[in-house]
């Protein structure tokens, strides 16, 4: 209990001082943020992908969803693309800024209007509220539960990096609150509320496709002037511990 309440402490803590912790400059892209990306995306491929085989044989036969082949996968892409209309939704409703300011990517002046930023912080909340409460369920040793915490951490500071481009100020203001906060709501409810291990192995799936889109979206654009050894080395260093932990 003592070591996941300090995890979550930490993961919150990143939410909450995300600008401080790293330069988040927007182009070129920081390579602190690169290597956070390899180390997200290191983390779905050695083990979250392992792990919906094993997701698959437990949500087999639960109502509805036996009915479904595959539907540990499919449960995955549905968290990608969940994420990926958040994205594209939020760059085709951009408002114009109150004051001349340059959007750094497209030359234009503007911003999401603040409709969007909270259907933004809302997704997100929820999503870290996820992450907390798999945190009460991973069956893992000291380690590998560090190594989860790790990943999580860094993914947070890409997510970090995607919200304060897209609405730097009010995420400033309220939205690193709201969301170190779901982070600390997520893990209360996993001790308050114990859900079957086909539920929590849905909700991890859901997890990995949310996190493959979240981290590729930031990395991919050619205009994000991405560095590719920083993101192969967190891709290495952290691949490398998950074998180890193994």
């Amino acid at each position: 209990m003592l070591l996941q309440l300090t995890l979550v402490i930490t993961l919150a803590f990143i939410h909450a001082y995300a600008a401080k912790l790293l330069r988040l400059k927007e182009i070129p892209r920081s390579a602190a943020l690169s290597f956070a990306g390899g180390v997200s995306v290191a983390y779905v491929f050695i083990l979250i992908f392992p792990e919906l085989v094993e997701a698959q044989e437990t949500i087999s036969g639960h109502g509805l969803v036996a009915y479904i082949e595959h539907h540990a996968y499919l449960v995955a892409l549905v968290g990608l693309t969940v994420f990926y209309g958040l994205e594209r939704w939020v760059k085709r409703y951009r408002q114009p800024l109150p004051e001349p300011e340059t959007h750094p990517e497209s030359g234009q002046h503007h911003a999401p209007g603040i409709g969007v930023f909270w259907l933004h912080i809302v997704s997100f909340s929820l999503y870290n509220a996820l992450v907390g409460y798999l945190l009460v369920y991973r069956e893992s040793a000291t380690f590998e539960l560090v190594l989860f915490v790790l990943a999580m951490g860094f993914h947070f500071l890409v997510n970090d990096h995607g919200l304060l481009k897209h609405h730097r100020e009010a995420y400033l203001k309220r939205g690193r609150w709201l969301l170190s906060g779901a982070v600390l709501f997520g893990w209360a409810v996993g001790h308050l509320v114990e859900v079957s291990e086909a539920a929590t192995s849905v909700l991890f799936a859901f997890l990995a496709g949310s996190i493959i889109l979240n981290v590729l979206k930031e990395e991919l654009p050619e205009e994000r002037q991405s560095r590719f050894l920083p993101f192969a080395l967190g891709v290495g260093i952290y691949a490398a511990l998950l074998l180890v932990a193994s």
